[in-house]
């Protein structure tokens, strides 16, 4: 079910919003653990939330589905945990911040919501030369400029070696392929692209 334009917007925003997520991480950076325990707490709640919702909840499925219910790609089936993307996110935040260290987890998490909004609104209004899955050439660039410069915005605030932005562009094109063939990997773009961008910038920092 595609969503109109306007709403994919409005979709985005939201998306975008979740940009508290990279300055918590970044500014919490020595009480990661205190981090991991919000975003779990945030997550069970989504989770909670969602499922109400699917199951016609009087509560918080009432004021979830006022938020976000039309903003829903996907038609909900009674009994669902996970309708919408939030959920990801929160999960991505999560893992990143128990994965990698904070700087990279904040810049991860930064690619993945500027560069998916950038491609998906970029894409679906301006793109013409698709490529694979539906997406297109112009969607790609955007995600790799946007999404680049908000990792550098990142680096720039944490004050990382010089060499870091060096590989933080073979850490954004990486998730730029990755997001392309979403659909082939199986996997959330919420999930694939800040775990590929981490394990880039990982790898920086072992050499």
């Amino acid at each position: 079910m595609q969503i109109s334009y306007f709403e994919e917007i409005k979709r985005k925003l939201v998306h975008l919003s979740s940009l508290w997520m990279v300055f918590v991480t970044l500014a919490l950076a020595g009480y990661r653990w205190w981090v991991c325990g919000l975003f779990a707490a945030l997550l069970i709640l989504t989770l909670v939330s969602e499922h109400s919702f699917a199951n016609g909840g009087k509560y918080l499925g009432r004021l979830y589905g006022i938020l976000f219910g039309k903003m829903l790609r996907n038609e909900v089936r009674p009994g669902q945990w996970i309708v919408s993307g939030g959920a990801p996110v929160l999960a991505a935040a999560l893992l990143c911040n128990l994965l990698f260290v904070p700087f990279i987890a904040a810049g991860a998490l930064a690619v993945m919501l500027t560069g998916d909004a950038a491609a998906a609104l970029i894409g679906r209004r301006f793109g013409r030369h698709k490529l694979v899955n539906g997406k297109s050439l112009e969607g790609s660039i955007a995600f790799a400029l946007i999404g680049y410069l908000a990792l550098a915005i990142v680096m720039l605030i944490a004050h990382v070696p010089h060499r870091f932005f060096i590989w933080g562009i073979a850490a954004v094109l990486l998730a730029d392929v990755v997001e392309l063939f979403q659909k082939q990997l199986r996997l959330d773009d919420n999930f694939s692209i800040p775990l590929s961008v981490g394990a880039v910038l990982t790898l920086a920092a072992l050499c």
